[in-house]
């Protein structure tokens, strides 16, 4: 699963929600809940998008000016999906759980090399994790010892399932690359 396909799983839900439910003028208070909850999550520029998007009609790739690459994939769809529904993906596609190491792994790193911006990220990331419980919970746990540097396998994997070991052991590779020196 290529990054943009990854971006797309995650957030199939969403960019669902906001092409049925945005066009729809007795559904704007579920609607505006969406974009609040969105804003929340720190999506506020993907938020003035998909409002110029809906609320505008605007549907030039002037809107995408001053998204990063997530927001960008997300904007995209929607306005796809707007064009074609049968282009919207699909919500119940699993994210691939080998695409999410690269990334931890770069997050961990910015954090345990002092970006407090990473740090905060990493840290509500932890949170969510381990509210979900389960194996999500163990992997989250392993994540502050990462930050300071802890990079035994043994002893970061320890009662762990056979995925989130992966998960853990592809972070740490990864760690590997962006740490060439450790």
């Amino acid at each position: 699963m290529d990054k943009e396909a990854q971006i797309l799983a995650v957030h199939a839900a969403f960019i669902n929600q906001v092409v049925t439910i945005g066009p729809q003028a007795d559904r704007q208070d579920e609607f505006e809940q969406l974009l609040k909850l969105a804003s929340e999550n720190g999506w506020s520029d993907l938020v003035a998008a998909i409002r110029l998007i809906i609320h505008k009609g605007r549907r030039d790739v002037e809107v995408l000016n001053g998204l990063d690459a997530e927001d960008q994939v997300i904007a995209e769809a929607i306005l796809r999906g707007l064009q074609d529904p049968s282009t919207l993906p699909d919500p119940n596609t699993k994210p691939d759980p080998a695409m999410a190491a690269p990334g931890l792994a770069s997050m961990i790193h910015a954090a345990g090399s002092g970006n407090a911006q990473a740090l905060q990220i990493i840290a509500e990331m932890a949170d969510q994790m381990s509210k979900v419980g389960g194996p999500m919970a163990k992997l989250a746990a392993v994540i502050r010892p990462m930050i300071n540097g802890e990079r035994d396998p043994d002893t970061l994997c320890k009662q762990m399932d056979s995925n989130t070991e992966k998960m853990v052991l592809g972070i740490l590779e990864e760690l590997k690359k962006l740490e060439p020196g450790k």
